[in-house]
């Protein structure tokens, strides 16, 4: 049983691999091939076991799609010191959906890539990706995208004399104050950025 369980592991991924390489499930005679079993009967079994736990599923024409666990991704029970080192723990122990974790509400939410280095002071660079949930309210204090002059603006949300301003994090940019009427697109929730 735990070897099974192990090999589940690695089956998955390699499953999940090949869905990020082609945007498709394999097919079971491809599954059969690329995990090197002999027989229908092993990937039968195998994808009913991924299917009672979430990670498949199948469209009405009975083909494999992702579950509802496919995109999870192991969360490390260690967390990692960004100061002095520590001890170091490969125990896998939660799994953690990204999608679960950064967004509250799917069909209110956008990824923008950003362009321009106004807020690198708070750690949003050039082709960093925003997660922006939809809302016209914000509170100071929240970055926000900002609708000016017809054009949008990646700004943390300030107040001057009783009037809203939008703040850059780089000093090189000034405030912007708006004459009219300052629109809000969205509040970020996070952010990604993909590393060579």
């Amino acid at each position: 049983m735990v070897t099974r369980m192990g090999n589940d592991i690695d089956y998955l991924g390699r499953i999940q691999d090949y869905y990020a390489e082609h945007k498709t499930l394999p097919s079971y005679s491809v599954i059969a091939d690329m995990l090197g079993f002999k027989s229908k009967n092993a990937v039968t079994a195998l994808v009913a076991r991924f299917k009672l736990q979430g990670f498949l599923d199948a469209t009405a024409d009975r083909r494999l799609k992702p579950g509802k666990r496919f995109f999870e991704r192991i969360l490390a029970e260690s967390t990692v010191q960004a100061g002095f080192p520590s001890a170091a723990s490969g125990d896998r122990h939660d799994t953690l959906s990204i999608d679960d974790y950064l967004i509250e509400r799917p069909s209110q939410t956008v990824l923008i890539t950003v362009k321009g280095d106004s807020m690198i002071d708070a750690g949003i660079v050039p082709d960093d990706v925003v997660i922006v949930e939809k809302r016209q309210v914000a509170n100071v204090g929240d970055i926000v995208v900002a609708i000016v002059d017809n054009e949008f603006t990646l700004k943390t949300l300030g107040r001057e004399k009783g009037q809203f301003v939008l703040l850059p994090a780089n000093k090189a940019y000034p405030v912007i104050r708006p004459q009219g009427n300052l629109e809000i697109f969205g509040v970020v929730v996070g952010q990604f950025r993909k590393y060579d």
